[in-house]
């Protein structure tokens, strides 16, 4: 059960948090890669090489789903695959250098798409605006941090 006060603010934010994830995905699909193509990504440049059940896990997507989207960015040559140094079994992802200056390409412009939207604001809720930013990032790192477990991999 939540708490009450977490519910109301929930009621409050819920519809507008919708039509901004529309509006914002709708502006910035100009890019030719997906959202979850682009979590992959970003995951990998913060975690570094990865398995593809610890992507999948961490994604919070099943296997198959998992292998279906490092197939694609491998064929872009966005990720490579290597071998586990600590058992030369197993078989990583990496990010490969076009990933990295892909990620931050299609970053800098969906900053960019997000600053636009910004500036429809005024002053005063630009102001509110930067005091909230902390908080949304640390609501984001919540619910997106890697589950700790030690048999990851």
């Amino acid at each position: 059960m939540s708490n009450p006060r977490s519910a109301e603010i929930a009621r409050k934010i819920r519809p507008a948090m919708t039509k901004l994830y529309v509006t914002y995905f709708r502006i910035a699909e100009q890019s030719d890669l997906t959202g979850p193509q682009l979590s992959v990504l970003s995951r990998l440049k913060e975690r570094g090489p990865m398995r593809i059940s610890q992507i999948a896990r961490e994604e919070g997507i099943r296997m198959p789903t998992a292998s279906n989207t490092l197939h694609q960015l491998e064929r872009r040559e966005l990720v490579q695959r290597v071998r586990d140094s600590e058992d030369r079994r197993g078989v990583r992802v990496e990010l490969t250098d076009m990933g990295l200056s892909e990620l931050s390409r299609v970053g800098e412009e969906r900053e960019h798409y997000l600053a636009q939207m910004l500036d429809s604001l005024s002053e005063e809720d630009l102001q509110k605006a930067e005091d909230f930013a902390d908080v949304i990032n640390r609501l984001a790192l919540n619910y997106t941090q890697a589950p700790e477990s030690p048999t990851a991999g």
